[in-house]
C-alpha cells in the first residue's frame, strides 16, 4: 500500500526508486527510451511496492486497452473448448486480458452483433475460433434410421462450403488485427490450424499398414472444417492404396451418434478397421461394437482424434490423433500481436502438424493375428 494506505500509484515507485514519474511511465509501457539498468530498478520497485498499472490510464498513454476479443462457438466440445483455453492462457502470459463471446453460427449478421458487443468493451485485436463452414449442401446425406441406431450415411462429393463467414470475418478483419483458428486460409485473413487431413491421413495409414483391407469412416458433421478435413484425409489415403472406400457414416462429435454408427458397423461382417472423427464418438463405437459381439481390437481396430484426457482410460486404451492446442493459442495470439504492434494487415497461415499416439485399439486384422 502507498504512504496513505491507498494501492501504491505510479508517483510512489518514483519516490522510491529515485527517478521521475515520467521514467515509470515509459517503462509501464514499454517505451524503447529507457535505460536498462534504469529499467530493472523501475520494474524492482514494483514488485516491492506491489504496483500494478491503471488499465484505463495505460490505454490512454498506448491508445491500447491490452485485451483481446474471442469469437467462439457455443457449446462444451472438447476441441474448441481446448483452443479456447489455449488461446486465453496465451493471452494472460503475454498479459493480456480476454474477452470472449460465444456464436451459434457464422452467418454475416451474428459476426456483427458479435464484434459490436466486443467493439463496445474496447478490444485491441480478434481471435475468431472459426470451426463451421457457412453452409453445407447434404442434399446427399440418406437416412439409415433402424431399430437400432440413427446413423447416417454422407455422400461427401454432395458436400460443398459457401463463403459468407469468410466474408463476414474479412470484413472485420479490414477493421482491426484478427486471427481466425480453424478458418478458410482465404481471404487475406491470417490462419492457424491444425492439419486436419494429414491426421486423418496418419490414422488411416496406420490401419491400413496394420493389414486391414478398408478403413470405414464415422465423420463428424461436414460443415465442420475439421469434419470435412479429416473426411479429405481419410479418403486420400484410401484412394493412395487402391483401397475400398464405403461412404462415411455421419455424426455430431458426441458419444451418442458414435454409438448410433457403430450398431450400423457391427452388423458389417467384413468391418475389421473404423477411423472416427473424434474421441467422444469413438467411445459410442467402443460400446456398440461391444454390445455388438465385436472385440476391440482382435475383430475391429478402432482410432479416434483429438487424444482427450480420458482416451488412455478407455477400454482399451484408444490410439488416437493429438492436436496441440497449446501450441495452436502460442502461435494464434503471435499473429495476432504481430498485427497489433505493426499495423501490418493480416495474412499468414500457420499450419501445426497432429501427431499419432498408439495404444492398445489397434492390431493387425483377424487373419493376420
Amino acid at each position: 500500500m502507498g504512504a496513505s494506505g491507498r494501492p501504491p500509484a505510479l508517483t510512489d515507485v518514483a519516490r522510491l526508486v529515485g527517478v521521475s514519474h515520467q521514467t515509470v511511465s515509459r517503462v509501464v509501457n514499454n517505451h524503447p527510451g529507457v535505460r536498462p539498468r534504469t529499467r530493472e530498478r523501475v520494474l524492482a520497485g514494483m514488485r516491492e511496492l506491489g504496483y500494478r498499472p491503471n488499465p484505463a490510464a495505460r490505454a490512454l498513454a498506448t491508445g491500447r486497452t491490452r485485451t483481446l476479443g474471442v469469437l467462439a462457438p457455443a457449446g462444451t466440445l472438447y476441441g474448441p473448448t481446448s483452443t479456447l483455453y489455449a488461446v486465453e492462457q496465451a493471452a494472460r502470459e503475454a498479459d493480456y486480458q480476454v474477452t470472449v463471446v460465444s456464436l451459434h453460427s457464422l452467418d454475416p449478421e451474428a459476426v456483427r452483433q458479435a464484434v459490436g458487443r466486443l467493439l463496445a468493451g474496447g478490444i485491441d485485436g480478434v481471435v475468431a475460433v472459426a470451426p463451421l463452414l457457412d453452409t453445407a449442401d447434404t442434399a446427399g446425406v440418406a437416412d439409415t434410421t433402424g431399430a437400432a441406431d440413427t446413423a447416417r450415411v454422407i455422400d461427401t462429393a454432395s458436400v460443398t462450403g459457401a463463403t459468407g463467414a469468410t466474408d463476414a470475418l474479412a470484413a472485420v478483419a479490414a477493421r482491426l488485427p484478427l486471427v481466425a483458428v480453424e478458418g478458410r486460409p482465404d481471404g487475406g485473413i491470417a490462419t492457424v490450424s491444425v492439419d486436419q487431413e494429414h491426421g486423418a491421413r496418419i490414422a488411416t495409414e496406420h490401419l491400413l499398414a496394420a493389414g486391414h483391407r478398408t478403413v470405414w469412416h464415422v465423420a463428424g458433421p461436414p460443415d465442420w472444417y475439421e469434419g470435412a478435413g479429416r473426411i479429405a484425409g481419410w479418403r486420400a489415403a484410401l484412394e493412395s492404396a487402391g483401397a475400398d472406400v464405403h461412404p462415411p457414416l455421419a455424426g455430431d462429435w458426441t458419444a451418442r451418434a458414435g454409438f448410433a454408427a457403430g450398431c450400423r458397423l457391427a452388423r458389417e461382417p467384413d468391418l475389421t478397421a473404423v477411423f472416427v472423427a473424434n474421441d467422444q464418438m469413438a467411445l459410442g463405437v467402443l460400446r456398440a461394437l461391444r454390445e455388438g459381439g465385436r472385440r476391440v481390437p482382435e475383430d475391429v481396430s478402432v482410432v479416434g482424434f483429438d487424444d482427450i484426457p480420458e482416451a488412455e482410460f478407455f477400454s482399451p486404451p484408444l490410439t488416437t490423433v493429438r492436436q496441440d492446442f497449446a501450441e495452436v493459442g502460442r502461435q494464434s495470439l503471435r499473429s495476432l500481436l504481430e498485427q497489433v504492434e505493426t499495423g501490418a494487415p493480416g495474412g499468414t497461415h500457420v499450419v501445426i502438424p497432429p501427431e499419432l499416439v498408439l495404444r492398445r485399439s489397434t492390431a493387425p486384422p483377424p487373419a493376420l493375428s
